[in-house]
């Protein structure tokens, strides 16, 4: 009961938007004849349809209704889909999968896992391989605004609250003030613009960089790592919550036993073309964004203490609700 309270006090706490989000929320009316597949913007549609499509194939096979695949241009595309019922399940990475939960109605059911059976990634910052006048965070914080910096959708894990947080929060530095420019794009985006010097510095990640070096070697091979974020939780798979348990039931029987039963070989050669190579997927819940949900509290915070113009009055109250918020999920944590 506690560990309940706690989840729903943090969970209103850390969504600023969650009373205006749910004012729009649109419940589903029963199961939907077809499902609405969303996934987000990692790379272009083309590769992400490559990919995906197989699987949805199957997953229509299984479920005996139709799976439509829904691409949108940035992530907030997929997750105000699921919002209005529009989408159904979704493939989210962390962040976005805390958006879909807090204002979509959304519900972690799965989570994706490496063929070695790893769950995690990493964020990167990478510049040009060639670059020999940037090998480190330090060379890019002289802050001369010279320099051209490729960040992720918003939405992004890896590709914004990670670097947000660890790079640029954690030393004080304000992206915006720092560098000649800051451009949103996907990771497939961001790294072909390093590679072709088109930006000096990207954020981008492990699986990327993977799928670049099968894909697109010769691109690949034009970029370094420059810095390496601590794990990242692999990705979440959501559903509308609202759906039926009948349904929800048979959505994650399919999932949980992908490549496990029946035509292993053929799922796993699937699994295998997603991502740089995804192994099974795992049983998880929305549990799994608590650490997420921690690091957004974390960067508020920062950003809070280093505000200009409030009093210290005002910032010692939004801090302790922070500090409070961090107290109740670091019991959840150790509850988990």
């Amino acid at each position: 009961m506690i560990r309940k309270f706690l989840s729903a006090a943090v969970i209103a706490a850390t969504t600023l938007t969650a009373t205006a989000a749910f004012a729009d929320f649109k419940p589903l009316e029963g199961d939907p004849e077809e499902i609405n597949f969303g996934i987000i913007s990692t790379e272009s549609t083309s590769n992400l349809k490559e990919q995906w499509l197989p699987f949805m194939a199957d997953m229509e096979k299984a479920l005996g209704r139709k799976v439509n695949a829904f691409f949108a241009p940035d992530y907030a595309g997929v997750i105000e889909a699921m919002r209005f019922g529009k989408v159904q399940i979704a493939w989210f990475g962390n962040k976005s999968g805390m958006e879909a939960v807090d204002r979509a109605g959304g519900e972690v059911f799965a989570q994706t896992s490496k063929a070695d059976g790893t769950q995690g990634y990493y964020s990167h910052i990478i510049t040009h391989a060639d670059n020999d006048k940037i090998n480190s965070l330090e060379d890019i914080f002289k802050c001369d605004q010279s320099l051209n910096f490729g960040i992720g959708d918003p939405n992004s894990t890896s590709g914004f609250l990670v670097p947000t947080y660890y790079v640029f929060a954690k030393n004080n530095v304000d992206p915006k003030k720092c560098f000649k420019t800051v451009r949103n794009a996907n990771h497939e985006t961001n790294l072909m613009a390093t590679a072709n010097k088109q930006v000096d510095i990207a954020a981008n990640n492990s699986e990327q960089i993977g799928r670049s070096q099968l894909k697109a070697p010769d691109a690949a091979s034009k970029i370094k790592v420059i810095w390496t974020s601590p794990l990242i939780p692999s990705d979440p798979m959501v559903y509308r919550k609202d759906l039926s348990k009948e349904l929800k039931s048979e959505i994650k029987g399919f999932f949980l036993s992908y490549g496990r039963f029946g035509d292993t070989e053929a799922a796993k050669e699937v699994l295998a073309n997603i991502s740089d190579g995804q192994g099974f997927f795992m049983e998880s819940n929305n549990t799994q964004l608590y650490p997420i949900r921690q690091l957004a509290l974390f960067k508020d915070k920062i950003k809070i203490m280093n505000a200009a113009g409030a009093s210290a009055e005002e910032k010692e109250e939004k801090v302790s609700m922070i500090d409070k918020q961090l107290a109740d999920l670091d019991i959840m944590v150790a509850n988990q």
